[in-house]
């Protein structure tokens, strides 16, 4: 169920502990919504194994067995570790073009959007389009 979920986030800070925390990008993107440029980003062809975690504060929230190359200039994954990760808004930033915003349940930092019935050939039929500035891979060891 993508719809707007009540749970608050466990992890909070103030404007500023965030600023101090994070990269003016890193900022920019995940707590004001911005989106890095395609093709950019450290993670965009990434296939090392491992966990990607929030970059803001390092909850698990997907598996390079999940993620796929979808040459769309970021990285993309077919789901979550777990849903319960991820918080799901409706975004409405662009007109007509409805689309759903994907945060950290944790933190609430805005980490991309998913996508639905594009075609591509994984087991779902979602792409998580993730901004690789909102990751960390941990490696698997």
């Amino acid at each position: 169920d993508m719809s707007e979920q009540s749970s608050s986030p466990t992890v909070s800070r103030t404007t500023q502990e965030w600023r101090a925390l994070l990269s003016p990008l890193e900022f920019h993107v995940m707590r004001e919504g911005g989106t890095e440029r395609p093709w950019t980003g450290e993670y965009t062809e990434t296939t090392s194994p491992g966990t990607y975690v929030c970059r803001a504060c390092g909850e698990e929230l997907f598996s390079s067995d999940a993620k796929f190359e979808s040459h769309c200039g970021w990285p993309s994954f077919f789901e979550p570790t777990e849903m319960t990760k991820l918080r799901f808004l409706e975004d409405h930033s662009i007109p007509g073009h409805p689309r759903v915003e994907v945060r950290c349940a944790a933190c609430d930092s805005h980490l991309g959007h998913v996508f639905s019935g594009e075609g591509y050939d994984t087991p779902t039929d979602d792409r998580y389009c993730i901004n690789s500035v909102c990751l960390v891979l941990r490696p698997l060891q």
